[in-house]
């Protein structure tokens, strides 16, 4: 019987011991998050064992997420849902079955999982459009891009440009009863890269007559030069994005070789050919002071041309949204971001909307400092928390009142 008690006793020392990280005084919730990051850690550690057993490759591991998120498209009486394809890129449909006042809104949405994992049917992602098309009485596009390891960039990207090109078109537009003067794109963390990529294609296009009306960034990744920001170190293994795994998904953007992902990781992997692209990403000069705190800025370690040589894309513009110049800036539509205390990916858009506002484009920032990385999704139960409802409600009563 006593031996039973001290196994018993070790096992929930090393469950809790497991569970417990340690979170910051400002989150809401604490043990509720501390589960749920608990839960995302095992299923990261489960995913890196079948990766390393050649059972299946990390991301598609997990891709667990996905399928056990995964809900059918299912209409109700406030919104027809369905699931069908533009321009032979898989998409779910949103539309509102309330009579309008004249033509409608439109969204088309982009979802994040760091260009490999994710899906428009995700639970969670499914509130968030579904909400979206009712409260706004808006036609929503929620676009399922193909997804690396098995499709690296441009493919993502490709795929959300043509669906955004296909529906632009006049004939689309007026056939779901929609605006031209009143569509946005919008995306969240690798969703909201590929929103900022398109606004900004979208400017030279000149086969697209149609002009967005804005574009809506939820704590975005826009660029891949330095990943030693404040908010990297700050933040390296705060809920649910570590540094590490963002190193992941940018090299599994790019390429399966796991070199990128060890050069990224140590943030040696731009050549001393593209130090003229750091002044875009120079966070002494972008960041305001309460967000430098005490780290000191250095210059970046080059590492070797052979990366951007087998892998330009995390060169390209369409990755890198913060490498545009200003003169492509300026001529960016009304923005809203947001961005989250305790994210990696917190200084991206912090710098990102400093260059647009000095670009002199209307934005609309957003710092939720008792938040981390990816909480709008965490809005069903049983891993809803407030924070996330908030969040959610504040970039809906955004697009309410800009779109």
């Amino acid at each position: 019987m006593g031996a039973k008690l001290l196994c018993l006793f070790l096992a929930s020392a090393l469950v809790a011991y497991y569970i417990y990280t340690p979170m910051p005084e400002d989150l809401e919730e604490p043990w509720k998050l501390m589960l749920i990051t608990a839960s995302f850690r095992a299923l990261g550690h489960l995913a890196e064992v079948a990766d390393r057993l050649g059972l299946m490759h990390y991301m598609e591991a997990l891709m667990v997420i996905t399928a056990a998120e995964y809900v059918a498209p299912t209409s109700d009486e406030n919104v027809t849902v369905m699931d069908t394809e533009f321009s032979n890129v898989a998409v779910r449909l949103f539309l509102p079955r309330r009579a309008p006042d004249g033509l409608r809104r439109a969204v088309i949405y982009f979802h994040g999982g760091g260009w490999c994992v994710g899906h428009a049917g995700m639970k969670s992602y499914d509130h968030l459009t579904r909400l979206t098309s009712n409260m706004l009485n808006a036609v929503v596009v929620s676009v399922n891009y193909r997804l690396a390891p098995k499709h690296h960039f441009p493919i993502q990207f490709e795929d959300v440009y043509s669906v955004t090109k296909f529906f632009l078109q006049s004939s689309v537009l007026s056939q779901y009863g929609v605006d031209p003067d009143r569509v946005c794109v919008a995306g969240d963390s690798a969703g909201g890269n590929l929103a900022a990529a398109v606004a900004q294609q979208l400017l030279d296009d000149s086969e697209v007559k149609t002009k967005l009306k804005a574009q809506v960034l939820l704590y975005p990744a826009l660029q891949t030069l330095d990943l030693n920001l404040p908010s990297y170190q700050q933040n390296a293994n705060k809920p649910i994005l570590t540094k590490m795994l963002m190193a992941k998904f940018w090299s599994q953007y790019f390429t399966s070789d796991s070199s990128l992902m060890e050069a990224m990781a140590t943030n040696r992997h731009v050549p001393v050919e593209s130090s003229h692209l750091f002044q875009f990403v120079n966070w002494s000069n972008l960041l305001p002071e309460e967000l430098k705190k005490d780290y000191v800025y250095t210059g970046p370690t080059y590492g070797s041309s052979d990366f951007a040589q087998k892998y330009p894309g995390f060169l390209d513009i369409r990755a890198a949204p913060l490498l545009a110049t200003d003169a492509q800036l300026r001529r960016l539509p009304l923005t809203y971001i947001l961005t989250c205390e305790h994210d990696v990916l917190r200084d991206d858009g912090v710098m990102y909307a400093k260059r647009l506002q000095a670009a002199g484009v209307p934005v609309t920032h957003d710092h939720a400092k008792d938040a981390f990385h990816g909480a709008v999704m965490f809005v069903c139960s049983p891993t809803d928390l407030a924070v996330g409802h908030r969040l959610l409600n504040r970039y809906i009563e955004w697009l309410n009142e800009n779109l």
